[in-house]
């Protein structure tokens, strides 16, 4: 039979967080839990446990009975597993097509950039921290209708950003989309989240996840600012990429959309969300 860990790893694999692992696992070992039962049960902190508890109803792994003191229930295993499995197939073929859409536009990219001498016409390659937040702050000044982002410390703005404020409610009173995923880091440093909730009120949706590939930017489906290790220049340092191509934009937009669509939303987080 399988340790309590290797069937957390288990259902890590299959798309779960090791917390949403854990919650389920205590609910199988019960008829019902109550929140705080089962965030004792299954070592969860208790400011988790209630986002943990309603991805996994949402995602139909689990059961809520509403009353005085809510209770919740896993489904049977074999059906949970089965639905697990499909959300995979179903992620893999969105990835699939993103990667089929992305490579189709970067192919041409590539052939059109062997016949020019200056292959990055359309690409700014920027490796000083000031540059990139100068950067950051043109591509918000330039957002009309959409400023979509990947928010990962360690970030190279102030927790102001006056210009990021200023593009969330321009955008938002021009009943535009500002949209950004946060790493759950942002919750633990109090002047991030001081910084989430005042973009909140300024009109900027915000989503959580675990951990985010890379810090990303792109407005209005056309402009990109995307920062990444660097894997020559070692531990700690980034390039920064500035890029002005609405093809390549829309594929990355794709590969925002589909993470959001993952990432949770914190009770009380953001006001503007339906």
């Amino acid at each position: 039979m399988e340790s309590e860990e290797e069937s957390v790893s288990a259902l890590v694999e299959l798309g779960l967080s090791r917390y949403e692992s854990r919650v389920y696992l205590a609910l199988v070992r019960r008829d019902s839990y109550t929140a705080a039962q089962v965030a004792r049960e299954a070592e969860v902190p208790r400011q988790r446990i209630y986002d943990v508890l309603d991805a996994l109803v949402r995602a139909q792994l689990a059961v809520a009975h509403r009353g005085r003191v809510a209770t919740f229930t896993a489904v049977a295993p074999e059906l949970a597993l089965a639905r697990l499995m499909n959300r995979r197939r179903e992620s893999l073929e969105q990835l699939e097509r993103v990667s089929a859409g992305l490579a189709a536009t970067l192919l041409p990219l590539w052939s059109d950039g062997r016949a020019h001498t200056d292959p990055l016409d359309y690409i700014e390659v920027l490796r000083d921290p000031r540059q990139t937040a100068e950067r950051y702050a043109d591509i918000q000044d330039q957002a009309t209708g959409e400023l979509l982002s990947f928010c990962t410390p360690p970030f190279v703005t102030p927790a102001a950003n006056v210009s990021g404020l200023k593009a969330a409610r321009r955008i938002s009173r021009a009943r535009g989309t500002v949209q950004a995923v946060y790493t759950y880091d942002a919750l633990a440093d109090e002047e991030m989240l001081e910084n989430v909730k005042r973009f909140g009120e300024a009109g900027e949706v915000a989503r959580f996840t675990d951990e985010l590939p890379i810090k990303l930017v792109i407005a209005d489906a056309s402009l990109v600012l995307c920062d990444m290790p660097d894997p020559v220049a070692g531990t700690g340092a980034t390039t920064s990429l500035f890029i002005e191509h609405p093809a390549l934009a829309a594929c990355l937009r794709l590969a925002f959309l589909t993470v959001w669509d993952r990432a949770a939303a914190l009770p009380h987080a953001n006001a503007r969300e339906s």
